[in-house]
């Protein structure tokens, strides 16, 4: 089992300084990545008429969407993952808050680009909407100028400055000798798929996403389905983007708080149960009073999620192994996040309800919550068992010698001392030497 991800990195970042610009640029690629995939929703209806398709059909524009997004491709995907690394390599103690600013980039854009696109389609067409909204995504490319890398301290002692010189030259020869599946390995570490708690996460969100974002997609068209007009319908998904809004702050300093930051995988997956309680409970809502009241927990849920579902990643592998982890895990999400939307269309095909797709998604993310429940219960006790076990083999390996030791005197040369049997020694030098 490798190391606990948790542990402060080798070079402190600067927790704040440019570092709070970064946040606010990865606040805008953020929530044009999330929110737009998810605010053309409101066109489906209309497109669905236009060109006479089934609902799992149209589906497919907003998975498709999500899916290469996740899988690194293009497009949103230049947006997203940059975004995502950047906020981990300037913060270490205030990252939770630093994450749940920037995640709440998405329902900030969402709350926005709902009513937004209502209007634009009322006033231009599907197709003139898609234009503009083309022009709107290139303000990305001013965020994505302000993030700049990190410049690591430099130590005023002599000793760390040849330490780095030392480490730098080394490095520089290794890399001259790397491999093709070195060169591989150093941008998606493979070894983590070893990593016990690692595997756990992406195993619980590889079931979860299968029902995450179909009830974000279909909540539109369901409210119209239900005789809602078109701008009340858009209005939901402003309600549950606005909650989120406030959400995802807020879960960050929960999350960032002595009591909850050393457990933050159970965090995690008490959120994750929550929003798939609220998927069941979505079918009893009859009228557009209980559907706001659904969009309200909806969006509580879905932004104490997404707070802290990165957070808990960097929480098991660190910040170092947190770029390759977030390639890692968003090459294999990208499948159930291409087909949970079609099949929850699907599932409304055959059934012509959507409360049986709520239903459904319900289930896949209560299930996904009670696995990562368990598997995070297991991982912490098995990692206190190792913790505890590395301990005893350590003392038993520095008190072993020492009793079996013929000689009453220890001498070992050193700056600070202490009494040993007579002898004046180090303790430091002498268990390292043993």
């Amino acid at each position: 089992m490798p190391p606990p991800g948790g542990t402060p990195p080798l070079h402190p970042p600067p927790d704040g300084g440019w570092g709070w610009v970064v946040v606010g640029a990865a606040f805008i690629s953020i929530g044009f990545s999330y929110a737009f995939p998810k605010a053309v929703t409101v066109f489906f209806k209309e497109i669905q008429l236009i060109f006479n398709t089934t609902y799992s059909e149209i589906a497919w524009i907003s998975s498709t969407m999500l899916a290469v997004m996740y899988a690194g491709g293009l497009g949103l995907a230049f947006n997203l993952q940059p975004a995502l690394t950047i906020v981990g390599k300037y913060f270490y103690k205030k990252r939770p808050v630093a994450n749940g600013l920037a995640m709440a980039g998405s329902p900030v854009f969402l709350s926005t680009l709902a009513p937004f696109n209502q209007f634009l389609f009322n006033t231009y067409g599907w197709k003139g909407s898609f234009m503009i909204l083309g022009g709107l995504l290139l303000n990305c490319c001013v965020a994505g100028a302000l993030m700049r890398p990190v410049e690591p301290k430099a130590s005023t002692e002599s000793k760390n400055k040849v330490g780095v010189r030392e480490t730098d030259s080394s490095m520089e020869k290794r890399q001259k000798k790397l491999s093709v599946w070195e060169k591989i390995n150093k941008y998606l570490d493979f070894s983590l798929f070893k990593h016990r708690g690692f595997l756990i996460y992406l195993s619980g969100n590889v079931i979860m996403f299968l029902g995450f974002f179909a009830p974000v997609i279909f909540l539109a068209p369901y409210a119209k389905d239900k005789g809602i007009d078109e701008y009340s319908a858009a209005f939901l998904l402003s309600v549950m983007a606005f909650v989120d809004m406030f959400a995802r702050p807020s879960v960050g300093l929960i999350a960032n708080s002595k009591l909850i930051r050393p457990r933050i995988q159970y965090f995690f997956s008490f959120a994750v149960m929550f929003t798939g309680i609220c998927h069941l409970l979505c079918p009893l809502a009859e009228d557009y009073t209980s559907l706001v009241v659904y969009a309200v927990f909806f969006g509580l849920g879905f932004g104490s999620v997404s707070s802290v579902l990165f957070e808990t990643l960097m929480d098991l592998v660190g910040a170092q192994r947190f770029s390759s982890a977030v390639g890692l895990v968003t090459v294999v999400e990208c499948c159930p996040v291409l087909l949970g939307p079609p099949l929850a269309g699907k599932l409304v095909d055959e059934t012509g309800q959507y409360k049986y797709m709520y239903l459904a998604c319900g289930a896949i993310v209560v299930l996904a919550s009670v696995w990562l429940l368990i598997g995070n219960a297991i991982n912490y006790r098995l990692l206190a068992r190792e913790k505890k076990k590395n301990i005893h083999t350590k003392e038993s390996q520095e008190t072993e010698p020492l009793k079996t030791s013929q000689s009453p005197n220890v001498n070992i040369k050193s700056g600070e001392t202490e009494t040993w049997k007579g002898t004046e020694v180090n303790p430091s030098e002498r268990e390292t030497n043993i």
